[in-house]
């Protein structure tokens, strides 16, 4: 069963600051409101996808995280069947290529599901390696939309927007770049891993609660999200930190309290979770402005983003205030950085703050604005950079069967 063609590509994570939450048409996935978020460097956070095909596989397959997946998957199905059309459109490979069955082989090297934007990444980084695969030219990102909302703006680096659309076919819905990667380089993000097992409620469910049962919905979408949006592109474009910081944080405190006005409720975030916006708001008491905004996606887990020179600072008060006796290559993940030895006296506030439990925190992950997905390879003789063998089949399963 040797592959004929293969593309093996990585996508980054991303982290909205104008969230997405509810849709206008569930099976489009066309949301209520435009969003905006910062894609994550590949480097310290991505999914890796291998696709492949061949006039010898008998069936399609799918592998996620070395777990053998259905591809039964409605939204799964609309993405791979949308290349293929378009690959027919182009006429970028023939009829026998596209009638061949695909092999897809997929693994995250972050938590799945635990509210850190795994399908995001996952959709972006499937999309972009079928393109690469089937050769297709022009926007993806409303492909991608069609497997996770949020995956179209994993398609690009920088900031990037999701325009809601009006048109009820969705293709207004699209993904478009506000900035580039390079325009802020002095933006850092921090992810405080409070919880890296999988959610309660799904995003998806959670959206639809809301979207039947809050009654603050309607206000956040038509009233505050077109403003924020506005004032938000219009700091990142200024580099201005403070209004950034500040919308971001308001965003976010709204976005759960929509979830609260949801029934039955939904929440995402927990104790820890309030004690480290509560530990934010402090630091920027205590410096006089915002240094520091925390976000949080439907999960209990934080999201700070700040700039590179207060990161000693921040990072020395997080880990006063969330002790931990783990080893340092275990807890600090990432962009490797050294935290202040000791606050400076007007953050001696901070001090004073009575400790959580330690390891209240699972790890921290340093990392920054980075680009989109890359392509790693369409070489089939390039075995170490794909996720499957020459025959198609996962590594990792080769590896287990070889053993027994």
């Amino acid at each position: 069963m040797a592959v004929s063609k293969i593309a093996t590509c990585i996508a980054p994570v991303n982290i909205a600051v104008i969230k997405y939450w509810g849709k206008r048409d569930e099976r489009l996935i066309l949301p209520l409101n435009d969003s905006l978020s910062g894609t994550l460097s590949t480097d310290q956070m991505c999914s890796k996808t291998t696709v492949a095909i061949s006039s010898t596989f008998p069936k399609e397959r799918m592998w996620l995280n070395g777990v053998e997946e259905t591809l039964d998957n409605p939204r799964l199905r609309a993405c791979i069947d949308e290349i293929k059309r378009r690959a027919k459109q182009e006429g970028t490979l023939s009829d026998e290529e596209l009638s061949w069955n695909l092999y897809i082989c997929s693994e995250n090297n972050f938590p799945t599901a635990a509210g850190l934007a795994s399908s995001a990444a996952g959709y972006a980084c499937l999309v972009y390696s079928l393109a690469q695969l089937y050769e297709i030219s022009g926007d993806i990102s409303q492909i991608a939309r069609q497997g996770s909302g949020s995956a179209c703006r994993s398609v690009y680096g920088g900031f990037v927007a999701w325009i809601s659309g009006v048109k009820a076919d969705g293709t207004d819905s699209i993904a478009k770049q506000l900035v580039p990667a390079n325009h802020w380089p002095e933006m850092r993000v921090l992810i405080l891993v409070v919880s890296d097992t999988r959610k309660k409620t799904s995003s998806t469910s959670g959206m639809q609660r809301s979207v039947q049962t809050s009654e603050l919905m309607k206000y956040r979408v038509e009233k505050c999200v077109p403003e924020r949006m506005k004032a938000i592109s219009n700091a990142i474009l200024a580099k201005d930190f403070e209004t950034f910081a500040e919308i971001t944080m308001k965003d976010s405190n709204q976005f759960h309290g929509i979830c609260l006005d949801t029934f039955p409720t939904c929440v995402y975030m927990n104790d820890v979770s309030h004690g480290i916006s509560h530990l934010i708001h402090r630091i920027n008491a205590l410096a006089g402005k915002h240094i520091v905004a925390y976000t949080f996606d439907a999960g209990p887990n934080a999201c700070l983003y700040l700039l590179e020179k207060d990161i000693p600072l921040v990072l020395a008060a997080v880990n006063k205030v969330f002790p931990t006796k783990q080893h340092s290559t275990e807890y600090s993940k990432g962009i490797p950085v050294t935290p202040l030895k000791s606050l400076p006296p007007e953050f001696d506030d901070i001090c004073s703050m009575e400790p959580w439990p330690e390891d209240s925190l699972r790890y921290i992950i340093h990392t920054k604005i980075g680009e989109g997905p890359i392509t790693l390879s369409k070489v089939l003789s390039d075995s170490k950079t794909h996720l499957v063998d020459s025959d198609g089949m996962p590594l990792k399963l080769a590896t287990t069967l070889a053993k027994k």
